[in-house]
């Protein structure tokens, strides 16, 4: 018996032995990596995020409540009880406040998720606090005066640049700033939309464009906080009161798919028209303050009339759910909508593009439901299942990001029953809206300003990378080295000296001075310069794989 006992406790000793060098190590590279620091970090992005959140949307509701005498969301409403010059001046008189606002501002714009997804392929010092304060200052005037424009997309921006700012306070690593980015962006969104997943989805499908192990963490984290901070300001409860309703038949699966191409059409069309009407803006000469108290005045001016295209519009969203709009208003209303967001984004009040797209979604799924109800009545689901799949067909076109647009509708909405067709017809309108227009309306804002963040992290690191550090002084042997067309400059990329090294057919290159292009500093070679470019290359890879 004794040396049963004995061995038993050799066998535990050995056991426990063999599992302590196994997990050791694994836990000591575990801690040396400072997940656990950065997830604590996340619990303080989110609280911070979230109440960031939380205040922007009150704001909001405060502006609004000194035109239209009420804080909540039912704008139609409340603007049928007000005068008509009231809803004529109120947007222009927020876009002035607004244009004095910018002047303040580095960019002269408000950010966007266009910003943060800069910040996120070039670098995170991108993201300055003082833009993203006034960035949401103006949005806030903006929407609460009854621009026509979505409160995402400043509030993306506005818990981005808290958290970067908070993570370059704390002096961490680009790495983790990053993930904490990510967590800022997910627990805004979680706070003022009470949708925690698809704002977890949303962080990594269109800020960090991949699946990271590293970042997913933090972000749920933040997004969760956020939720509970949001659910315990606003109630726990969905965005919009939804009807009974269900999918008749499976023969409406090609409706769904031909709804799909319906909701490209209508995406590309909203983005082009906004895109366009920006363009536009920038070729008028006149003072920047300007701009946005016309576009205001313009949008009061269709408001007068219709309504329902002011503010960020879900009151109307709510009516298209309930089949409570015309076939004739609906159409209408989509080529208003677009034109009003137009003006507002265009003429630099501020905003976002998910709650328009979520609009326009809707008034195109109600008008689209409404026909194929009156061709086969017997056959056609109710009206709410296609305003619910026009929501998440469009948006999801506009946004790029078919996956969490399509759980924020069923978090939005709580209609998770038709998740195949959801998925259907999203899929098919985000593809088709790509093939369209090449890309999603974040990069083609991004690509306005020549930046590519989709063309690959080579290319981004190529075009992020100088030379200036990589040269060195000219020597007796650099007598003979070539100028003129192959002379590079100290501002240069890397990117361009590897296009100059081959089109030059030379090893070496001078190197100016970017100030004075007559004085040369020094020289390239091009190993130093392939060997810089492989060693950011093999660290910008390996980051993306954490």
């Amino acid at each position: 018996m004794m040396g049963n006992r004995l061995a038993m406790k050799r066998f535990v000793r050995q056991l426990l032995g063999l599992l302590s060098d196994l997990i050791r190590p694994n836990l000591s590279l575990f801690l040396g990596e400072g997940h656990v620091r950065t997830w604590l970090m996340a619990l303080v992005v989110g609280l911070l995020a979230a109440c960031a959140s939380v205040a922007f949307r009150l704001a909001i509701n405060a502006v609004q409540l000194l035109w239209l005498g009420t804080m909540s969301e039912r704008v139609v409403s409340a603007a049928r009880a007000v005068p008509w010059p009231v809803i004529l001046l109120a947007p222009a008189i927020g876009g002035v406040v607004v244009g004095g606002l910018l002047y303040f501002v580095p960019s002269r714009r408000a950010g966007g998720p266009a910003d943060v997804i800069e910040a996120q392929a070039f670098g995170p010092d991108r993201l300055q606090l003082r833009g993203g304060v006034l960035g949401a200052l103006a949005a806030a005037l903006t929407l609460g005066s009854g621009g026509s424009a979505g409160r995402e997309g400043p509030v993306i921006h506005f818990g981005a640049t808290l958290t970067a700012a908070l993570a370059q306070w704390a002096k961490r690593p680009d790495r983790e700033r990053r993930a904490l980015i990510g967590a800022g962006v997910a627990a805004a969104i979680a706070a003022s939309f009470n949708a925690p997943i698809a704002a977890a989805l949303f962080a990594l499908e269109v800020v960090f464009r991949r699946i990271s192990a590293a970042a997913l963490p933090p972000i749920v984290i933040a997004s969760a906080v956020g939720a509970i901070i949001g659910r315990t300001v606003f109630g726990d409860f969905p965005a919009f009161a939804i009807p009974e309703h269900r999918i008749a038949s499976s023969w409406e699966f090609p409706a769904f798919a031909a709804l799909g191409v319906v909701a490209a059409a209508v995406s590309a069309f909203f983005q082009l028209t906004v895109m366009g009407f920006d363009w536009a803006v920038r070729t008028l000469t006149i003072p920047l303050w300007l701009k946005p108290a016309l576009g205001g005045l313009c949008v009061g001016a269709l408001g007068v009339f219709f309504p329902e295209v002011l503010g960020v519009g879900y009151e109307t969203v709510e009516a298209a759910l309930t089949q409570s709009l015309s076939l004739g208003l609906l159409v209408s209303l989509i080529v208003l909508k677009t034109a009003a967001t137009a003006i507002t984004l265009g003429s630099r009040l501020a905003g976002g593009v998910f709650s328009p797209a979520l609009y326009l979604g809707a008034m195109a799924g109600a008008a689209f439901g409404q026909v194929a109800t009156f061709l086969v009545p017997d056959l056609a689901s109710s009206g709410t299942v296609y305003t619910i799949l026009g929501m998440g067909a469009v948006a999801g076109a506009v946004l790029g990001a078919p996956i969490s647009t399509t759980v924020m509708v069923f978090e939005l909405t709580g209609g998770y029953a038709m998740s195949i067709a959801l998925l259907l017809t999203v899929s098919i309108a985000s593809t088709l809206s790509r093939a369209l227009l090449g890309r999603s309306y974040f990069f083609l804002q991004l690509a306005a300003r020549g930046l590519y963040p989709d063309e690959g992290v080579h290319r981004r690191v190529g075009r992020r990378l100088t030379i200036k550090d990589l040269v060195r002084p000219t020597g007796p042997d650099d007598a003979a080295v070539a100028s003129g067309e192959c002379l590079l400059t100290t501002h240069d990329s890397v990117e361009a000296a590897l296009r100059a090294f081959d089109a030059c057919g030379l090893e070496r290159l001078p190197v100016a001075d970017a100030r004075d292009r007559s004085r040369v500093v020094g020289v390239l070679e091009q190993t130093e310069a392939l060997k810089a470019f492989n060693a950011a290359l093999i660290d910008a890879v390996a980051e993306e794989q954490r």
